[in-house]
């Protein structure tokens, strides 16, 4: 059974850091890329970041480029993957349930492009 496991929301005020871990098991994601997306109360489900298989790309919605990076483990047993958002510089916009993805073959964008979610967790930023 796959299961992504999202930790580290929480509440910040404005200007203040977080970051948040998802663990994947039941099968490896190695071969495969990860993101998060968020999303805010009444709004739907937008991209934040996802990496690449090998961490060698990693790409950015606008709104978070230069606050937000995402980074990503592959265990070598291939019984756990781990990505990781160090979020900087919280805005209240920030706030939002963010999600971890995992499954795309590329870095992509589109949350269809995911196979695997997670139940999210809460991010609230305080201004």
């Amino acid at each position: 059974q796959v299961q992504l496991v999202e930790s580290g929301g929480g509440l910040v005020q404005a200007g203040g850091s977080l970051r948040l871990s998802c663990a994947a098991s039941g099968r490896t994601f190695s071969s495969r890329a990860m993101g998060w997306f968020r999303q805010a109360p009444g709004k739907v489900r937008e991209f934040v970041a996802a990496i690449s298989r090998n961490s060698d790309g990693t790409t950015y919605a606008d709104s978070v480029k230069g606050r937000f990076t995402i980074s990503r483990d592959n265990a070598r047993d291939n019984a756990k993957n781990t990505v990781y958002l160090q979020m900087n510089s919280l805005k209240p916009e920030d706030t939002a349930i963010y999600y971890c993805a995992a499954g795309a073959t590329t870095q992509a964008m589109a949350f269809a492009e995911y196979d695997y979610w997670g139940q999210g967790t809460q991010v609230t930023v305080s201004s």
